[in-house]
């Protein structure tokens, strides 16, 4: 698929936009002045695959602790600012790689410029980030509600605000719950301009309500070549994100790291309890970086022909199994050792990768 056309900023060691992959990110929901807290979340954020991290700033203790938190971590940090510029001054003194911030709420020009001037002096990325649930008083009295010309015109009156100041190393985002409404948002906001575009369903709710919109909204701009950085936002511990925004990428063809599992849905011809086996296998891939196609499927009789574009994978009978290699059968298992010897296959696999 063909990518929306993007400026390429730098945000940290990472770039956004432009020709670079797409950006996975999440935010902690520690406190930030909880030091030891909030570098634990991150590396475990990190482990699982996320890109850049954003921090909530809400205190001066917050923005203290940012300096700390960013000299224990290998990933781009990002600091949540509201209302508060000095807040804004202190973040970008503790050393963060970006910030987050709507200018509108922030005061005065005056105040806005001296956070500027000095992310500029720094080179510092500044996201515009308009919700649908804080829209200025005035758009939502002229449009009646949440529209995608209401989010856009809001976008923009923050940019031009920055540009003003002859300030353009921005990205952009315009948020939602509502996935039609988010989706017309960024194809509306693609179409006038080229700043990197940071996309997300936000509330999406938990995990199981949070992931399908998420995978339907940003699966959706994504298809289209809308996207520059993702966050999956759901309710709950941020480490349920990573996942999500993997997977979507993965199905998508734009993330190629670490195993796909291919699992048939079950009929009336499986013979083997074809669920647990395929958890469990996706359980012990989660420690394989390597990008094989693993396969798990129900039926002898079809199953390695249909999974015939995987690496290697099993495909269940009545007490055994039958193992193979892009379609091709190279032996028979009994259940109690498919998990055991798959896995030998899949470990020779990754090594012999490697080794090449």
């Amino acid at each position: 698929m063909e990518r929306h056309k993007t400026q390429k900023i730098k945000l940290g060691n990472l770039f956004v936009g432009g020709d670079a992959p797409i950006v996975v990110q999440s935010m902690t929901n520690t406190k930030t002045d909880d030091v030891i807290a909030t570098v634990a979340q991150i590396k475990e954020l990190t482990k699982a695959g996320c890109d850049a991290v954003r921090c909530a700033v809400p205190t001066k203790d917050a923005a203290r602790a940012l300096g700390q938190i960013k000299e224990q971590i290998d990933i781009p940090l990002i600091a949540d600012i509201h209302f508060d510029y000095r807040l804004a001054l202190a973040a970008i003194e503790a050393g963060v790689d970006g910030l987050r911030l709507n200018p509108g709420n922030i005061g005065d020009l005056k105040q806005v410029q001296a956070v500027v001037e000095r992310a500029a002096q720094l080179e510092l990325p500044i996201r515009i980030g308009v919700n649908a649930g804080s829209l200025p008083k005035d758009l939502l009295e002229r449009y009646g509600h949440p529209t995608p010309e209401a989010l856009v015109k809001a976008a923009w009156r923050h940019i031009k605000i920055l540009e003003e100041i002859g300030y353009y190393n921005i990205k952009v985002s315009l948020k939602a719950h509502d996935v039609p409404l988010t989706i017309a948002a960024y194809r509306l906001m693609a179409k006038e301009c080229d700043y990197p575009l940071h996309v997300g369903i936000t509330e999406a709710g938990t995990i199981n309500s949070g992931m399908i919109k998420s995978a339907v909204g940003i699966g959706s701009l994504l298809a289209e070549g809308i996207g520059d950085t993702i966050r999956v936002s759901l309710t709950g511990n941020p480490l349920q994100e990573i996942p999500v925004a993997t997977q979507i990428l993965k199905a998508l063809g734009l993330r190629t790291n670490g195993p796909t599992l291919i699992a048939c849905p079950t009929c009336g011809r499986t013979q083997i309890s074809l669920e647990k086996l395929a958890l469990e296998v996706e359980k012990r891939l989660e420690g394989i970086k390597a990008p094989l196609k693993v396969a798990v499927m129900g039926c002898i009789v079809n199953g390695p022909g249909e999974a015939r574009e995987a690496d290697i994978g099993i495909a269940g009978g009545n007490g055994e199994a039958l193992l193979f290699k892009k379609g091709e059968i190279i032996q028979r298992v009994s259940e109690d050792m498919i998990i055991d010897v798959l896995f030998a296959e899949i470990d020779k696999m990754v090594l012999e990768r490697k080794n090449n």
